[in-house]
């Protein structure tokens, strides 16, 4: 997991408002499927919104399954509204070999 401070989650969080989801979570829920998808995204773009659809609460509030995405994928959960989500995880460098 990645270490967020204050103000960097005020920055994603402004940014991420604007945004629209790229994920839904369905009535699936979390699955392996939707769990390697988020983190390709995550490999992208470091920041990925997700949208928990009404079918998938109907077991679990917003909050764990939140959470539960953020553990299986090691982001870190910036914030929970309602039943968006915001996920970050920061890009691993990589490194050019020398000529």
């Amino acid at each position: 997991m990645s270490k967020l401070t204050a103000g960097m989650k005020r920055r994603i969080k402004r940014e991420m408002t604007r945004e629209k989801p790229t994920i839904w979570v369905g009535k699936g829920g979390a699955s392996q499927d939707l769990l390697e998808e988020i983190g390709k995204q995550l490999e992208q773009r470091e920041v990925v919104k997700v949208k928990i659809l009404k079918s998938a609460l109907e077991e679990n509030k917003a909050y764990a399954i939140a959470s539960l995405i953020a553990n299986q994928t090691g982001a870190t959960l910036v914030e929970v509204r309602g039943h968006t989500l915001v996920l970050y995880k920061r890009r691993e460098k990589r490194f050019k070999p020398l000529k």
